[in-house]
């Protein structure tokens, strides 16, 4: 276990805790400065005279806009082209001076010392907002020491607005009235040569609307190359058709035509069958007779008259189409022997020739159509460029002229109702005490009062170099033992109560030795340096201070006694041959002591030569005081006697304890020190500064300095408490 963990123990938490401990130290500064400035604030707020506030609203609307709308009425364009509407603009003509002059003027008989530049600076105009939105209503305020001239200045400001809007109104409004009468002859000239211009383009191109009929002219040729679209789809679709039936039949239309009108009459086929049987009697005769024969030649001569019968019906059926069937010969027979399939496909392609004549004829008409659409449409874009430029002429120049008929109307009833005037929306009362505010001055007095002493205390705080709490110790180059508690006068009072020297008496170093958490500090001191590395096979001890009066007798008593508890024989010694203090807190006679037994000329061999003052109660602790104060400390504390006699005591005890005198100005508690084997340095919390404990640790540099004790701490006591009653409420 080593000193950092047992430190770590009573450590505090940084931060806050140090900021607050700052402004305690420093309250006198905290207090005076806070009592200062909340003075001096009461004390302006109550001399200060009251200040008094008026208000009053306006709903403000641009005196060159309508009523019914913002913007859109045709007054609003004409009646003054050259103002914006601009709710800056007017507020900033509201505060200027030359209209607050008017109001001076009419207040001039209760006031006669108010100017305008009084009046501008102490007026405030503000849009009034509603859910962040800004309204047309202007609030004024007005802010003066007397309650009836904040209700009088406003009352007269009031009427200047009024009657500023009421001229300005009819100003703009006759101005917008003169300049429509300049602008009417001038637009209606304008439409009159638009509108003829117009009329001529139209009676000369024969057109009412190019637009329109441009737009017809292609819907037009749309359709009619759609029309020709489909139209070759279907003559592919019957063409193909066509020459399908034509390869089945091997015949030509004309053919086909021919042959199914032979086929469908009874009597061309009567006669054809009357042909067939004579050509098989002639066939029979001949296999029966000669070819000479008569008989032979009788059925030739009947097949002839029937051939002649059935040329005769060809010609009755066909007509001049009747030269195309030879009836001579056998092949001519066939024609008209056409089976009812082949009668069916000879019907669909004749129809196909018609459809196919049909469907050409119509693309024929269509691309005539066509090109007569097209060769009309090349005209219009020329056409339509004109119609373009003269037709924005005759809109605009109505619509310009419409527009300034209305504005006329509208301006001139307006002129005639007298126009809008500003409402008040809130009128002008007596005014309000605004200020000062006695309970709002004394509280932000308060609050700076607690900054600037806060700031001053802390910065004085940290000017000052004096250590204040166990931390500050800890930044030294050797490591804090631990803490040893602030007296406490009274029972539940801390060292906390401002000045308590003077209503409690300080205790006596016996008090203070036996005080329970003075003596628990010490053993835990005394334990803590047992277990230091450097303080193995510690033998003797030196208690120094690097100035006077910060505890470090009592503290070289505590630890002595503390060793003495824990079995150890333990010898104390007051080596302060200047200002002897140990047998005065003792109660104990200094005739012999260390000075005696250092100009003493015996041997130190036989102990009984150097034997201690005094015994400390039933422990085994031996006091040997300074003894008689000599000439010369400093010669008496270097001699080789001194390195004897500590030689000797070391053999005798387990423990010396020397009490040294303060570092600091003197050299004997180093004299001392370079005797013994450790150095412990003490500082009182509040009493050393940072400076002088660096410097008496330079100074004890080349010696075995081990650690430094903080005395004085009140955090070492509250933690005692704090265990104390924690084991009152539940004991073990």
């Amino acid at each position: 276990m080593t000193v950092g963990n047992v430190v770590s123990a009573v450590e505090s938490d940084p931060g806050y805790g140090q900021l607050v401990a700052a402004l305690f130290r420093r309250r006198l500064w905290l207090i005076g400065i806070f009592l200062g400035i909340l003075s001096a604030v009461t004390f302006y707020t109550l001399l200060k005279k009251p200040i008094y506030q008026s208000s009053m609203q306006l709903l403000v609307e641009p005196n060159y806009q309508s009523k019914k709308d913002s913007g859109a009425g045709a007054e609003n364009q004409f009646a003054d082209s050259t103002v914006e509407i601009d709710y800056s603009t007017q507020m900033t003509q509201m505060r200027s001076s030359q209209l607050l002059q008017k109001a001076v003027a009419l207040l001039q008989a209760d006031y006669p010392k108010l100017e305008a530049a009084e009046l501008q600076k102490a007026l405030v105009l503000t849009q009034v907002e509603e859910d962040k939105v800004k309204t047309k209503i202007f609030q004024v305020v007005y802010t003066s020491d007397d309650p009836e001239k904040t209700q009088k200045v406003l009352k007269a400001v009031q009427r200047v607005y009024q009657d500023y809007n009421r001229e300005q109104q009819k100003l703009r409004l006759t101005r917008g009235l003169a300049f429509v009468d300049e602008q009417l002859p001038l637009v209606e000239k304008q439409v009159d040569r638009a509108e003829n211009e117009m009329e001529q383009f139209r009676k000369s191109q024969n057109l009412v609307d190019p637009e329109v009929q441009s737009r017809a002219l292609i819907d037009a040729l749309s359709s009619v190359q759609k029309e020709q679209q489909s139209n070759q789809a279907q003559i592919r679709e019957v063409q193909g058709r066509y020459q399908t039936l034509q390869q089945e039949l091997a015949l030509s239309p004309q053919q086909a035509l021919v042959a199914a009108r032979l086929s469908q009459s009874s009597r061309y086929q009567s006669l054809l069958n009357e042909i067939q049987k004579s050509e098989l009697a002639i066939a029979q005769q001949r296999l029966r007779f000669k070819p000479a024969s008569p008989y032979v030649q009788q059925a030739i001569d009947q097949r002839q008259r029937q051939r002649d019968l059935l040329a005769t019906e060809v010609r009755r059926i066909l007509g001049s189409n009747a030269a195309q069937v030879n009836t001579r010969g056998d092949a001519g027979l066939s024609v008209g022997q056409l089976s009812a399939t082949d009668l069916t496909l000879a019907s669909a392609l004749v129809d196909a020739q018609v459809n196919l004549a049909a469907l050409q004829g119509r693309a024929q008409s269509l691309g005539e159509a066509e090109r007569s659409l097209q060769q009309q449409l090349r005209r219009f874009p020329g056409l339509l460029a004109e119609y373009g430029r003269l037709q924005p002429k005759v809109e605009i120049g109505r619509n310009t002229l419409q527009q300034l008929l209305k504005a006329r109307q509208d301006i001139a009833l307006e002129i005639a109702r007298g126009g809008f005037d500003w409402q008040v929306v809130e009128d002008p009362k007596l005014g309000k005490q605004i200020g000062p505010n006695l309970k709002q001055n004394i509280l932000l007095g308060a609050v700076a009062g607690l900054m600037l002493g806060s700031v001053a205390a802390f910065l004085r705080d940290t000017m000052d170099d004096a250590v204040h709490t166990p931390d500050d110790l800890k930044q030294m180059a050797v490591p804090l033992l631990g803490m040893v508690p602030a007296l406490q006068y009274e029972e539940g009072l801390a060292a906390l109560v401002p000045f308590r020297e003077a209503s409690f008496p300080a205790p006596s170093t016996m008090q203070v030795v036996h005080w329970q958490p003075f003596r628990e500090s010490l053993d835990l001191i005394y334990k803590n340096i047992q277990l230091l590395p450097s303080a193995a096979g510690l033998r003797s001890l030196v208690v120094t201070s690097a100035l006077a009066g910060e505890g470090k007798s009592t503290i070289a008593l505590g630890l002595a006694i503390s060793a003495a508890r824990l079995h150890q024989r333990v010898l104390l010694i007051d080596a302060d041959l200047r200002r002897p203090s140990l047998h005065q807190q003792l109660d104990i006679p200094n005739d012999y002591g260390l000075s005696t037994l250092l100009t003493r000329q015996t041997s130190l061999r036989q102990s009984s030569e150097w034997q201690p003052s005094h015994r400390y109660t039933d422990l085994p602790l031996s006091i040997l005081t300074s003894g008689p104060t000599p000439a010369d400390p400093a010669q008496l504390l270097s001699a080789d006697r001194m390195g004897d006699l500590m030689q000797a005591l070391e053999q005798a005890y387990d423990l010396i304890i020397v009490d040294a005198p303060p570092v600091l100005g003197i050299v004997d508690a180093m004299l001392a020190a370079s005797f013994c084997s450790s150095v412990v340095l003490v500082g009182r919390i509040g009493h050393v500064t940072r400076a002088e404990l660096t410097q008496a640790t330079a100074l004890l540099s080349k010696l075995n300095v081990i650690g430094v004790i903080a005395n004085g701490s009140d955090r070492a006591a509250n933690h005692y408490v704090s265990y104390e009653r924690k084991g009152q409420l539940a004991p073990l």
